[in-house]
């Protein structure tokens, strides 16, 4: 798994402070002025930055779905044909934003629906390329897993990763947690094929 060691910019503050207030309060909870005390600028000057609130939840769901993509694609061409390196690496990897972008999950969850007809399409294509590349992976370390089993089996393995904003402090401080998760994932993954009947 990545850990982030570069230092943000502005504009990657003011997306890390929108995202955390609008989880906590909801979008329409939030002013601009809040988000910018939150990083230590006045509300109007966000405005250089951002067109408003709408333009930063946009850019929020709409840059982690292109993350998600981007990363999962640099893995497949990372992995040399490996099944097992590249499910593996793919697991790390959601892993890795499971447990440092939790609000970017809440807010795809509650939010989603608030953003712009093509904004909102461009998100859920992103999602199904990104859901694809992992069902061509999940098949090839399973062969015998059919295709809708095996789509079935990655969305049920995001719905176990990205639990992670519900999980408060009972899982997510532990050092440990990553590697729970990958085994939970990993589990499922190797209980979606049928039993194959052993020949009498």
């Amino acid at each position: 798994m990545t850990t982030r060691t570069d230092a943000p910019t502005r504009r990657e503050q003011i997306l890390r402070e929108a995202a955390r207030l609008f989880a906590e309060r909801g979008f329409h909870g939030v002013g601009v002025d809040e988000i910018g005390a939150a990083v230590g600028i006045s509300g109007p000057g966000l405005y250089r930055h951002f067109a408003g609130k709408d333009a930063m939840l946009a850019e929020l769901l709409v840059g982690i779905s292109e993350r998600l993509l981007d990363g999962g694609r640099r893995r497949v061409a990372e992995s040399g044909g490996d099944p097992e390196a590249l499910l593996s690496a793919l697991i790390d990897g959601h892993i890795d934003f499971a447990l440092h972008d939790q609000s970017l999950i809440t807010l795809h969850d509650r939010e989603l629906d608030r953003l712009r007809d093509a904004d909102r399409k461009r998100v859920r294509q992103l999602q199904r390329q990104y859901v694809e590349l992992w069902v061509d992976a999940v098949r090839r370390a399973y062969p015998p897993l059919g295709e809708d089993d095996a789509r079935a089996a990655v969305h049920a393995v995001f719905g176990l990763l990205n639990s992670t904003p519900h999980l408060a402090g009972a899982l997510t401080g532990r050092p440990t947690t990553g590697a729970l998760l990958h085994r939970l994932a990993r589990g499922a993954f190797a209980a979606a094929p049928p039993d194959v009947p052993t020949a009498p």
